[in-house]
Order: structure tokens, then C-alpha cells, then sequence
């Protein structure tokens, strides 16, 4: 599929800075950038139909998927997410289909910060930071010797991965010079593995096995409620569980009450089911719970990311390679 034969119209359905705005407007041209009076999360509400997306080539952003159904001329969508949940449905998959259209995600705009975060959340667990903040928090005593025997080290711990897209491929990179030992979810080995493969159905011993389990899952419907209350029973007492992927991907109540039994070192949480968690729901005060909004995909760079990813993903398409990040 080729865009560089034609001026196309390139909606955009997000809210940038002004200096933003000016670098998709610079990098859209020769095309025509159209700005929708609905735009970023406003667009995620409203009915759709909006003029704007249903005149487009290309929509970059979050299009009501009403719209990707609608859009008689549209070619290609690309995501400001790396999630795609509301368009992985079979009405979009259709229309797309009939059109030879694709639709990309931002995935690779989010595999460092989210691995990162990952990182830093298994790094915390092991050296039991939250413990000292709360000490200083109060009583603001010196407990050096209880923090001191409950720490461990990362290095040379077992990891197991459930995913291993960017974000799971990153974390795998990072966590190389702490000689970790991997174990990796997927249905069948690609050979790019850093570490062992483990099928779905042999999960269980995994979880068994495994220091910290680390889920990046997407949400679909093949992982909901994968992270299941006997996955998770496997678990042993000094284990952790981390998650940086989807909310609904984990039996929630599950690892609640594994953790209020205190049969789980602790769970450390970017994501939730619902988002956001309700002040009075019992995650918040969760023995060994630790809760981040949903952040882990975050950085000041965040909006220039965002566009340049798209941007080098038009090139891309205007010469008719294959586009990044594709996922219908």
C-alpha cells in the first residue's frame, strides 16, 4: 500500500501543544492536516460522525471506531495508544478489510517508559523501598536490620515474562545485566527468545517457578482474566507479582485476597480494573500493594513521541513498506 502518489488527507483527532501541532503539521506536508473539532479524550465519548475523520486517508489519533466503520476513503489508522481494544472487534476488522485498510498502534512509543517503570517497580520490591517511605512517613524510627533482612538482590533472580512485544522484548534487555534468569509466556518459541518459552498451558508450573512475574498483556479476549485465581495460587509466598500491561488481564479479587492472606510477597500495579480504582476500593490498602495511575507508559516527551512515531510510520506508508506497530 502506497500514499506517495496522491495528496491524502491526514486527520488527527489529538490535542498537542502548539510547537507539537507545528512539527505533525511540518512532517504531514505535502498532505492536507485536518484537526476535527472533537479531539482527544472528548473524542473517545461522543457518537462519532464526525466530518473531519469521515473525509480521510489517514486518522491519527482515536477515531470513534463508528468512523473507521463509515470512512469510505480511509486507508490506514494509526493509534495514539498502544492498546486497541475498542477496535478489535469483528465490525472495524470488516471494514477495514474491505477497504485494504490497516490500522497501526503507538507500541513502540511506550516500550521504554513501561519497561522502565517495570523495572523500577522490581527494583523497589527487592530493596522493599515503599517499607522506608512509610517509615518516614511515621513512626520515622530506624528499623535498619529488619529492612536490611527482609531486602534481596535482583540479580540472578527468575523472571517470568507474560508478553514479550516491545514492552516484554525492552524489559528483557534491561534486565540482562542483572543475569536474571527468563522464562517467557508464548504460544510457540520464535527463537528470539532471551530465555526459556512456556506455553499457556504449562503456566501454572511457571508461576511455581518464578521470583517476580512480570504481565505486559494486552487486553483481548485470549487474556482476560488469564492472571487466574489458580495461576496465581501456584505463586509462592515470596513471590511478587508485577503488572504494567491491562488491568482486566489479572482475576483482581484474586490477587486481593492473596495478598490480604499474605500469600504473595506483594503486587505492584500500574494498571487496574476499573480505571481509575475507587478511593474505598481495598487494592489501595492492600498488604504489600503498590499502586501507580496507570503511568508506567509516561514522559514529559510524551506528545513529540507520539508524533514522530506517527510520522515515520507515514513514510513508511507513502513508500508502501510495511507500517510499525500493525495489528489489523
Amino acid at each position: 500500500m502506497s500514499g506517495a502518489s496522491m495528496r491524502m488527507v491526514v486527520a488527527c483527532t489529538m490535542t498537542f501543544p502548539a510547537e507539537v501541532e507545528r512539527l505533525l503539521a511540518e512532517g504531514v506536508a505535502p498532505h492536507e492536516l485536518a484537526m476535527p473539532a472533537a479531539r482527544s479524550a472528548e473524542n473517545l465519548a461522543v457518537v462519532g460522525r464526525d466530518p473531519v475523520v469521515l473525509g480521510a486517508d489517514v486518522v491519527f489519533g482515536q477515531p470513534h471506531p463508528d468512523d473507521v466503520c463509515a470512512a469510505p476513503r480511509l486507508r490506514w489508522v494509526h493509534l495514539s495508544t498502544a492498546g486497541y481494544t475498542r477496535y478489535d472487534v469483528a465490525a472495524v476488522r470488516a471494514a477495514l478489510a474491505a477497504r485494504g485498510a490497516v490500522l497501526t498502534t503507538s507500541s513502540g512509543v511506550y516500550a521504554d517508559p513501561c519497561a522502565e517503570h517495570a523495572l523500577a517497580f522490581l527494583l523497589a520490591a527487592s530493596r522493599r523501598l515503599p517499607e522506608s517511605v512509610e517509615n518516614q512517613r511515621g513512626p520515622r524510627g530506624w528499623p535498619d536490620a529488619e529492612v536490611r533482612s527482609r531486602s534481596a538482590l535482583l540479580r540472578g533472580r527468575r523472571v517470568l515474562l507474560l508478553g514479550f512485544g516491545a514492552i516484554g522484548r525492552r524489559l528483557a534487555a534491561l534486565l540482562a545485566p542483572f543475569e536474571v534468569e527468563l522464562c517467557i509466556l508464548r504460544a510457540r518459541p520464535h527463537g528470539d527468545e532471551p530465555g526459556r518459552v512456556v506455553a499457556p498451558e504449562a503456566l501454572g508450573d511457571a508461576f511455581a517457578w518464578a521470583d517476580h512475574v512480570v504481565s505486559s498483556l494486552p487486553a483481548a479476549e485470549s487474556t482476560r482474566g488469564l492472571v487466574s485465581r489458580a495461576l496465581l495460587a501456584r505463586m509462592r509466598p515470596d513471590a511478587w507479582f508485577f503488572n504494567v500491561g491491562r488491568g482486566a488481564t489479572v482475576d483482581q479479587a484474586a490477587l486481593l485476597e492473596a495478598l490480604e492472606a499474605r500469600r504473595l510477597a506483594g503486587a505492584y500495579l500500574d494498571v487496574t480494573d476499573p480505571e481509575p480504582l475507587p478511593p474505598d476500593h481495598p487494592l489501595w490498602r492492600a498488604p504489600g500493594c503498590t499502586i501507580t495511575p496507570h503511568a508506567a507508559g509516561g514522559r514529559r516527551e510524551e506528545p513529540v513521541a507520539q508524533v514522530e512515531h506517527f510520522l515515520a510510520n507515514l513514510r513508511r506508508f507513502e513508500r508502501g513498506e510495511p507500517l510499525e506497530d500493525r495489528v489489523i
